[in-house]
């Protein structure tokens, strides 16, 4: 059979990496073989250009310079590791994937979403998420979730609310517009809560294996 892709999205600060070790526990406790994996990233070549894209010394990198980036990472990690992993039956979830581009560069960014979608078509074909988990949260929470760690920022982290703003605008329309393969959940709540709601979200696919 094969395997499942989950996507976790969200903006800064949403609580994306403790609820992915909680959606990975939840499903190899299923007994089900994981493979978590990350965007930009997830191959040596991926992991080279999420360097360039959060380097604060690129501060001024063009947006569809930034676009390319993240598709060109993004064709690596489909061929090399997404594709093989689920037609191998394994589950695959991911730290973000298109939904962020579309969030980011769309939203953010401010670039056309039919140029997106062109990208989406052409490195994708008809690879699709089967389940988008969206950790949503209003943005001043995440921002300040963010700052709390203390960390030094990234080159994205270092927008301003207003770009964060849109970027949240642009998530909850692409939820909106497809609510079969989206699931939004607010991250704002108490971790159990949010962790409950995911597995909430996920039982249909769950079901599929009885």
């Amino acid at each position: 059979m094969k395997g499942r892709f989950i996507v976790l999205e969200g903006g800064e600060g949403a609580g994306k990496s403790s609820n992915l070790d909680a959606l990975q526990r939840l499903l190899e406790g299923r007994g089900l073989a994981v493979l978590r994996t990350r965007e930009p990233g997830g191959t040596p070549l991926g992991e080279a250009v999420r360097g360039l894209l959060l380097d604060p010394s690129f501060a001024g990198m063009e947006a569809k310079a930034e676009l390319l980036l993240m598709f060109a990472a993004r064709a690596q990690h489909v061929a090399q590791v997404i594709r093989p992993a689920l037609e191998a039956g394994v589950w695959v979830i991911s730290d973000r994937f298109t939904s962020s581009s579309y969030a980011y560069q769309g939203g953010g960014r401010g670039l056309p979403w039919e140029a997106i979608a062109w990208l989406e078509r052409f490195v994708q074909d008809e690879l699709r998420p089967d389940l988008t988990l969206l950790l949503d949260t209003p943005v001043e929470v995440g921002l300040a979730r963010m700052r709390s760690r203390g960390e030094p920022e990234d080159r994205i982290e270092r927008e301003g609310r207003p770009f964060f703003e849109r970027v949240r605008a642009a998530f909850l329309a692409q939820a909106e517009a497809a609510p079969a393969r989206f699931a939004v959940i607010d991250a704002s709540l108490p971790l159990d809560e949010v962790q409950a709601a995911m597995q909430r979200a996920l039982q249909p696919l769950l079901t599929e294996l009885a």
